[in-house]
C-alpha cells in the first residue's frame, strides 16, 4: 500500500488537478504528425474520450478500428465521426472486454482484415460498486479493465510487430495511487469490494502491466508501451455504479470540475503522436508529459512480474503468445 506520505501527496495531487481543471491549466498535444497508412485499434471508442481520440486520429489520416460491446452505439459513433470528418476511414467490430472469448474473436476478425496494427489504445473502462462478475468469473473491474486488455494486447502483438514502430497505450487513472493488487483475493470476494478498491486495483494493474510489458518487449521489438491518466473528465465512466447516490455524486463532480472530452483525450493523443516517445517505453503520463515521481506500488517490479504471471494463468494465454522475461 502507499505510504502515509504518498497518500497525503496523492490527495494533494488530486486537489491540484481539480484546481487545474477549473483554471484550465491542462496541456494540449502539440504534435502535427500525420498517420496516413497507419492502423489504429481503440477499445471503448463509442463515447467519451475514446470516441474523441478516434476522431482526432482519423483526421490525421489513420484507419480506425473501434472495438465496442454495443454495436448500435458503435454505429452511431462512426456516423458522428464521419459527419465531422467525411474522409474518415473507420469501422467497428464487436468487443466485450468482460468476455475472454469475445476478445479472442475480436482479434481473429482483425487478423482477417489487417496485416498490421500501428497503434493499440486500451481505452475502455468500467467502475463497479457491487460484487459483479465477468462471463469468466472475474471481478468486473479487474476482469474488464485489466484482464481483457491484457489478453487483447498480447493477442494483437503479432500484428503490432508487423508495423515499423508500434505503440500500445493503456488509459489508466490517477486513482491507481490508492490501489493495491490483492493477490490473495484478486476478485475481491466475500464483501471485500467497494468502488475505490475495485477501480484503483484495476487501474494500478494497468500501470504495472505497461511497465512489465515494456521490460519484456525491450530486447526483441520496436513496440513501445505507455500508460496514462486522462485527467478528471466529464464522461459517464461511472454509469455502472449500482448506488444512485454514488452515480449522482460522481456525475456532479464531473459536471462541476471535469474536463471536456476534447481536453480529456489530449494525453492519449500525446502518447500516440509524440515522436520523442519512440525512445522510451513503460512510463506513465499525465497532462501530456511523463510522470517520474510515482507511488511505490506503481514501480514495484516484483508485483508487476507476479501480476503478469497471474494474468497469464487466468486468461489461459496460448503458448505462442507468451512473452519470456529477459532479465
Amino acid at each position: 500500500m502507499p505510504t502515509f506520505t504518498e497518500n497525503i501527496g496523492s490527495h494533494l495531487g488530486l486537489l491540484a488537478e481539480v484546481l487545474g481543471n477549473v483554471l484550465r491549466l491542462r496541456n494540449r498535444c502539440r504534435s502535427e504528425r500525420r498517420l496516413d497508412g497507419h492502423v489504429v485499434v481503440i477499445t471503448g471508442a463509442n463515447q467519451g474520450i475514446g470516441k474523441e481520440t478516434a476522431y482526432q486520429l482519423s483526421f490525421r489520416g489513420a484507419k480506425i478500428i473501434i472495438g465496442c460491446r454495443d454495436e448500435k452505439r458503435a454505429e452511431n459513433a462512426i456516423k458522428d465521426i464521419k459527419q465531422r470528418n467525411p474522409k474518415a476511414d473507420i469501422y467497428s467490430l464487436p468487443l466485450d472486454l468482460s468476455s475472454l472469448q469475445s476478445v479472442r474473436q475480436f482479434v481473429t476478425e482483425i487478423t482477417k482484415r489487417e496485416t498490421k496494427v500501428d497503434i493499440l489504445i486500451n481505452n475502455a473502462g468500467i467502475a463497479c460498486d457491487t460484487e459483479q462478475q465477468t462471463e469468466d468469473g472475474f471481478e468486473m473491474a479487474f476482469g474488464t479493465n485489466h484482464l481483457g486488455h491484457y489478453l487483447l494486447t498480447l493477442s494483437v502483438l503479432p500484428l503490432l510487430r508487423n508495423a515499423p514502430k508500434a505503440r500500445i497505450i493503456t488509459v489508466s487513472a490517477g486513482s491507481h495511487v490508492f490501489g493495491k493488487i490483492n493477490f490473495e483475493n484478486i476478485n475481491l470476494r466475500n464483501g471485500a469490494i467497494n468502488t475505490k478498491d475495485a477501480v484503483s486495483q484495476s487501474k494500478l494493474a494497468n500501470v504495472l502491466f505497461t511497465r512489465e510489458l515494456a521490460r519484456r518487449l525491450c530486447r526483441d521489438t520496436t513496440v513501445t508501451a505507455y500508460s496514462l491518466h486522462p485527467g478528471l473528465v466529464h464522461t459517464d465512466f461511472h454509469r455502472n455504479l449500482q448506488s444512485p447516490a454514488l452515480r449522482t455524486l460522481f456525475r456532479l463532480i464531473c459536471q462541476l470540475f471535469g474536463l471536456s472530452i476534447e481536453r480529456g483525450c489530449q494525453t492519449s493523443l500525446y502518447c500516440a503522436l509524440e515522436e520523442d516517445l519512440d525512445n522510451e517505453s513503460g512510463f506513465y503520463y499525465d497532462n501530456c508529459r511523463r510522470v517520474d515521481a510515482m507511488v511505490s506500488t506503481a514501480t514495484d517490479d516484483q508485483s508487476a512480474q507476479q501480476l503478469w504471471q497471474l494474468s497469464e494463468e487466468l486468461v489461459r494465454l496460448e503458448e505462442h503468445l507468451k512473452l519470456p522475461k529477459h532479465f
